[in-house]
């Protein structure tokens, strides 16, 4: 059976709504990255070292980073001599296959969740990534999972934070403890809590700050909320996630280096995937760093952070392209 009747039968599988976000949140690197790669197949047709080129400079350009790119072409190379292809268009699907080998890892990116109590989630980013939004509509998903979710306003020296989280957690229907602007932040998780364990609440999500406008450092503030909330939960939190904006590309993985590595990270969460071309940046924050991406921002409506599925992902970028079925057959098929 080809990959991609595989791939097909894999998604077969899972719900329909989904399947649908993903390919309308991918459709920019769609026609941005495959659709080039299609017109590049079509072109040249014969593999040569003019045609690798041409494959890397379209790689590069949708930011799937440089040294992955390099393995990438190496491993297609490869492949090429091993099941000696002479025809560009058998590579499409070893290409995607690569590509989804790539993005999978070895890491579980299901949210870690306490069975014992209070799930702690902590997010952490610069501003403008859309953390807020992302807070609120995680806070939606576990809502309409049936838990209770409460949300920490610990983004205190942002001008507007306390109140931009206020509104996200009304459209979700849920509380949001807060202190007055710039309060202590520790002093805001202290009281969350305690309130989260009063209402016996299931998930806790924590919003941090990106930047402090004072001289403390942001590692010193958010090692201080790391010690006031596992003082109060033992284990927590759960899991720390960091939020990055997938249309800046390289800058989102240079942010996610600098601040991931000292941090403690345990997830990354990209948003605005259907606002860039450039969605290859998934890849190569996949590779470069160790840290595995949980969730995806794939539109501006609620129902639009979805876990991140790298079967999902690869399947969303070839969609709807005409595939030559390689099983000996003469007829296309389509993903």
């Amino acid at each position: 059976m080809s990959f991609f009747r595989k791939l097909k039968e894999s998604i077969a599988g899972k719900t329909e709504s989904v399947t649908k976000q993903f390919r309308e949140g991918l459709e920019k690197t769609r026609k941005g990255f495959v659709e080039k790669v299609s017109d590049l197949i079509i072109r040249r047709k014969k593999i040569d070292e003019e045609f690798y080129e041409e494959l890397e400079e379209i790689l590069i350009g949708a930011d799937v980073g440089v040294n992955t790119v390099m393995t990438l072409v190496e491993d297609l190379r490869a492949e090429v001599k091993k099941q000696r292809i002479e025809d560009a268009a058998e590579l499409q699907p070893i290409l995607s296959r690569k590509l989804m080998e790539l993005l999978r890892g070895d890491d579980n990116n299901a949210l870690k969740e306490n069975p014992d109590g209070i799930t702690v989630i902590l997010f952490v980013g610069v501003n403008g990534v859309g953390k807020t939004t992302t807070i609120g509509k995680l806070a939606h998903r576990y809502k309409s999972e049936g838990k209770k979710v409460l949300l920490a306003a610990g983004d205190t020296f942002r001008a507007g934070a306390i109140e931009q989280l206020e509104v996200w957690g009304q459209r979700a229907g849920v509380d949001v403890i807060k202190q007055s602007a710039g309060s202590d932040p520790a002093a805001v998780m202290f009281d969350a809590v305690q309130a989260a364990k009063q209402r016996n609440v299931d998930v806790l999500i924590c919003d941090t700050a990106g930047r402090l406008q004072n001289k403390s450092n942001l590692m010193e503030e958010l090692n201080k909320i790391f010690r006031v909330i596992q003082r109060e939960i033992p284990g927590a939190p759960h899991e720390v996630l960091m939020v990055l904006d997938a249309t800046t590309g390289q800058n989102a993985l240079a942010q996610a280096k600098l601040f991931g590595e000292k941090s403690g990270v345990t997830g990354l969460v990209l948003t605005k995937l259907d606002g860039t071309a450039k969605g290859g940046i998934v890849v190569a924050i996949r590779q470069e760093l160790n840290i595995p991406v949980k969730l995806v921002g794939l539109g501006e409506k609620m129902e639009d952070l979805q876990p991140f599925d790298s079967e999902q992902f690869v399947h969303a970028l070839f969609a709807g392209l005409v595939i030559e079925d390689n099983e000996g057959k003469d007829n296309h098929e389509e993903v």
